[in-house]
């Protein structure tokens, strides 16, 4: 997709930099930048609709990414959005900032 022009989402959790750095490598020719939405455990178990987290700190899930499984933090994102800090409008506001400042898109019209 990228290949054929698209601006293009893809959304993981990849908790190893080596598999981020992976990606990267991958996307040599092509424009790629990293968003890391940052936010603390504490704030993920209050947003937890499935419960996942409880069920982890009932030993009920093993190796739950950045509780009872590493998460190494990207070292150089080339954005941090902070969805603990931030409304879901500032981090929209927040991204799209970014891909205007890329050149990635144009500005919005109303």
């Amino acid at each position: 997709m990228v290949d054929s022009g698209l601006l293009v989402f893809a959304a993981f959790i990849a908790p190893y930099r080596q598999s981020r750095e992976y990606v990267r490598k991958l996307m040599t020719n092509w424009p790629y930048y990293e968003i890391y939405l940052k936010c603390s455990i504490e704030k993920c178990e209050k947003r937890d609709p499935k419960g996942l987290y409880k069920k982890a700190r009932a030993g009920e899930i093993t190796n739950m990414t950045g509780f009872s499984a590493p998460y190494e933090e990207p070292e150089y994102p080339d954005l941090i959005v902070e969805t603990d800090e931030l409304d879901l409008q500032q981090c929209v506001d927040e991204v799209i900032e970014f891909l205007l400042k890329k050149g990635l898109i144009s500005g919005l019209q109303t």
